[in-house]
């Protein structure tokens, strides 16, 4: 019988928000008063889901609830979900960088995680002396660091730059080197956040299989959190849905992303802010509205792939001394983008602005995509990236004559075809 290395059992992590700890000093004394006297801590009763598309009226959220989760030794497990589903946040508990406000965790071996690019790092020191003191905080003595030095230097890549103090490398060459160093130790478990989308493609690929090679050769656990579909898959025999802090489902990996998918696709086609405050952005330009308009025959139609859909947009703009352009980029479910298209460059006015971008009737194969919005100023320097901000999902509109299953490709346009 394969034992449990990972038991999580009803563990939920509370916040305030805005604030470090609870506040205040009435607050502190409160939860003081009931703890003397074996009482629960009166803040446990309030708090709201942690659902970001929705304003609360609570200053308390809980950002996981009730979680229940067994990973079993030598298990690949997958954690999916959209932005702000809890999934880091059950990986710092996991990995002892925060404790939960309630409930229990029990891991069986020794732990190494890789939650934040460059985490241990220090940014004066060079890449040699940041993995001898990055392999230290991760628990590896200095004769195992270095005996495994040169490995671990190669895998990254960095041979060129290892006496270079690493505050001037690049995102991915930090990220190597963390990667790195982590999967080196040798741990009975490897805790992997969504980092390695900074690196490129040949480090992702060598990544992914220095995980299934832990897995699969060495029998490790791992747990690997990702928007990659494409990975979860090639990777992870089992996979956890979260949703607003919530465990929805377990369960074996194609039918757990099925469910993702036809979830998160047929509900999240507008997001709409009411005021700058509460929109994603920065002090450049903030989302105001973007919303998939099919433009159907017939009044809440499912959209086909013989259906045009109009993508409207509003932002808000702060920025008048240089020219913007903005882009949509479409993805699958599987994080593999079909096309993007950019708007041309010009000076716009500080205020609302709006814009709408159609697709075409056929062109989308009948399947779930994602669209992200990009507003870039002078140079390709980018302002800020709206990141799967709506989904949508596109049917079959008949079943062509003899033909089952579903048909391959991300496009599917109608083009002249004669035979002669």
């Amino acid at each position: 019988m394969i034992k449990n290395v990972i038991e999580v059992t009803a563990v939920s992590k509370q916040y305030r928000l805005g604030l470090v700890g609870t506040g205040t000093l009435s607050h502190d004394l409160n939860r003081w008063w009931h703890l003397v006297r074996g009482k629960e801590d009166p803040y446990l009763k309030i708090g709201e889901e942690n659902d970001r598309t929705l304003i609360g009226n609570s200053e308390y959220v809980w950002a996981l609830r009730d979680v229940n989760l067994n990973v079993k030794d030598g298990e690949v497990m997958g954690i999916i979900g959209r932005n702000g589903a809890g999934k880091s946040t059950l990986l710092k508990l996991l990995s002892r960088t925060t404790a939960p406000t309630t409930g229990s965790i029990k891991i069986k071996g020794r732990v190494a995680s890789l939650l934040e690019v460059g985490t241990g790092f220090h940014p004066e020191l060079s890449g040699r002396d940041n993995i001898y003191l990055n392999g230290a905080i991760l628990g590896m003595t200095r004769q195992e660091i270095t005996r495994k030095f040169d490995e671990i230097v190669e895998f990254a890549g960095v041979e060129r730059y290892v006496d270079t103090p690493v505050k001037r490398y690049s995102s991915g060459m930090y990220v190597r080197l963390a990667f790195a160093v982590a999967a080196h130790l040798e741990p009975e478990i490897l805790i992997v956040d969504e980092v390695l989308a900074v690196g490129d493609a040949e480090f992702q690929k060598k990544c992914l299989g220095k995980m299934k090679d832990v897995s699969t050769n060495q029998g490790r656990t791992v747990l690997f959190v990702s928007h990659n579909m494409t990975a979860i898959k090639n990777l992870c025999n089992t996979v956890a849905y979260m949703k607003n802090g919530k465990v929805v489902m377990v369960g074996e990996t194609e039918n757990v992303i099925n469910t993702y998918l036809s979830d998160g696709a047929t509900n999240d086609i507008k997001q709409e802010f009411a005021s700058p405050e509460e929109a994603p952005g920065n002090d450049a330009v903030k989302l105001k509205r973007i919303e998939i308009v099919p433009i159907l025959d017939l009044p809440h139609a499912p959209i086909t792939v013989e259906t045009p859909i109009d993508v409207e947009f509003e932002f808000w703009n702060y920025v008048d001394d240089k020219p913007i352009n903005l882009s949509l980029h479409l993805y699958t479910m599987n994080n593999e983008c079909v096309f993007n298209v950019g708007s041309e460059s010009m000076y716009l006015t500080k205020g609302v602005h709006k814009g709408v971008c159609r697709i075409p009737e056929h062109l989308l194969n009948d399947g779930s995509y994602s669209i992200s919005m990009m507003i870039v100023a002078e140079r390709s320097y980018a302002l800020y990236n709206f990141e799967d901000v709506v989904m949508f999902e596109v049917h079959e509109n008949r079943a062509p004559s003899g033909w089952h299953g579903k048909r391959p490709g991300f496009v599917r346009p109608k083009l002249d075809f004669k035979l002669v």
